[in-house]
Parts: structure tokens; sequence; C-alpha cells
């Protein structure tokens, strides 16, 4: 896959939910829709932003972007006039946006420092107001991350000037808890089969550290990049995690360590005692 220089350069990137298909944001204000199997241009979405585009998340065939503008746009892949929701709220770019696992709330982050919910039920007439705005950041709100194992928890992260994660309720629109973390906080992972969340940070020592939630004991620091690590990306079986700094370079840890298979000792008894594939009768 390579951009045109006219267009480019790249500014943002996300694969669909079908692991296939891959969106590309442009400084220019585009948005292309590749087949990664094929390595073939799709379709060019256009018309929505005017400037860059920094911030991309799917919902199913929703891919909603975020750009310097300041807008946020729900865009239908499937039909040819592809937007269908605006969202105003922000008055500089949008530098994060994440979709909650039921594809219901919409966080988006920006450099305004602040924080919006949006609810899909209650969009109307292609333009939605938000649930919930959040003011408590003093810096620009990049780092997004919806926990898996409670629905309506979002942990978001601040830079420079705030340095702190905080944790919300989306439900009620609380904030339950804030961490100063010492560093500008760039971006946000939960582990998925324990309750973990792993951050990102800038100067000064550009670190990977692991938190043990809710309490926010310090489970490890991974060092390595010598800039800020504006990145991170998780494997699908959530163990790993690879990083992407300003240094120019990746690095892939095993962070998360192996998810817990069944036990051996519920299968044998399972096995052992008569008639256990049999439906009880009390």
């Amino acid at each position: 896959m390579t951009i045109d220089e006219e267009n480019g350069p790249v500014t943002s990137v996300k694969w669909a939910p079908d692991g296939r298909h891959i969106a590309v944001g442009l400084n220019n204000s585009d948005v292309q829709l590749w087949d990664s199997h094929a390595t073939r241009l799709l379709r060019t979405l256009r018309g929505g932003h005017v400037s860059r585009v920094g911030a991309l998340d799917w919902n199913n065939h929703i891919l909603t972007t975020g750009g310097m503008d300041g807008q946020i746009i729900n865009n239908d892949v499937r039909v040819r006039s592809h937007i269908v929701e605006t969202y105003h709220g922000h008055h500089q770019e949008v530098c994060g946006l994440k979709w909650s696992a039921s594809g219901q709330q919409l966080a988006s982050g920006g450099n305004d420092n602040l924080l919006h919910i949006w609810d899909r039920s209650v969009a109307s007439n292609g333009a939605s107001q938000w649930l919930h705005r959040f003011e408590e950041h003093t810096a620009a709100v990049k780092a997004l991350a919806w926990c898996p194992f409670q629905g309506n928890l979002l942990a978001s992260g601040g830079g420079g000037g705030d340095r702190t994660i905080k944790f919300w309720n989306t439900h009620t629109g609380s904030c339950l808890n804030s961490v100063d973390t010492g560093s500008q906080v760039c971006a946000l992972l939960w582990n998925k089969n324990e309750r973990e969340l792993l951050s990102s940070h800038g100067f000064t020592q550009n670190q990977l550290t692991l938190w043990k939630y809710p309490s926010m004991v310090k489970v490890a620091e991974l060092t390595g990049h010598t800039s800020r690590v504006l990145f991170m990306a998780q494997s699908p079986d959530g163990c790993q995690v690879a990083s992407a700094a300003g240094d120019e370079t990746l690095r892939f840890w095993n962070v998360f360590g192996t998810p817990e298979v069944a036990k051996p000792q519920a299968t044998k008894t399972a096995v052992s005692e008569p008639f256990a594939h049999l439906n009880r009768i009390r």
C-alpha cells in the first residue's frame, strides 16, 4: 500500500472488524478504504473534513472519523452518500476516538482538553448532542480505553500539562478516580484477561507502565523508547502489545502474559463422573 505524496502523509490508520479492510486517514482530509488481501484501494471518502483526519474508529459498518477541524463524522461505508451523522462539540483537533464494545457510546478526546461521550440512541436529524462533557483534564485527551469487563467504565489520559489517568462511569457521568502518572499519557490499553491497564508515556522516561486495577498499583515499567510512545496496539489474543514512538521504532512486548486455560482438574472430574454427559433431573 502506497499513498501518493500529494495526498499524504498518513495521519491515522484503523483495521476494520473483519481484519481484512483498513481505513487510512490523510493529511489532505480524505479517508481511504483498502482491501489488505488484494492491496487495492476500494474507495475514498471525501467531503466531510476540511483538514487532516487524525483519529479513526470502527463500529461495525460505520467508520467514525475525527479531524483537525473539530468535527466527528459517522460514515456508512456501504452506501454512496456515506455521511450519516456529524457530532459537534470540540473546537480544536479531535485526537482520540473510541467506540464502546456495545457500539452504543462513543468517547472523543480533543486538543481542547475536552472529553465527550456520545450516545447513538439520542442522535437525531443527522447531528447529535453529547451525552456527557467532561472538562476535568487540563491538557489534550488522546488516550482512551473502554474497560472489557465493565461496559460503562472508560479510562482517559491527559497530555503533558495534565499527566493523569481518569476513570469515568459513562452512565452516571461521574469521575471514579484520578491518578497522577507523573508524565504525559499518550495511549491506554486494558488487559483482556486480567484486571490490568497499560499506559504509554512521554517525557521524561518514555515508558510503558502496567497498573493493577482498581488499586492502580504499579506492576511494571517497560523502558526502551527514546521519544514519547504515541500509539499502542494489542494482538488479537490480547497478550502482546506493539508500541510506536516518536523515535521511529516499533517495539513488541509480552506484557499481558498468556490467558488462563480451563483447569485440567475440572475436566477430569467431569469426564470421570458416570453419566456426566446427561442432563440431571432433581
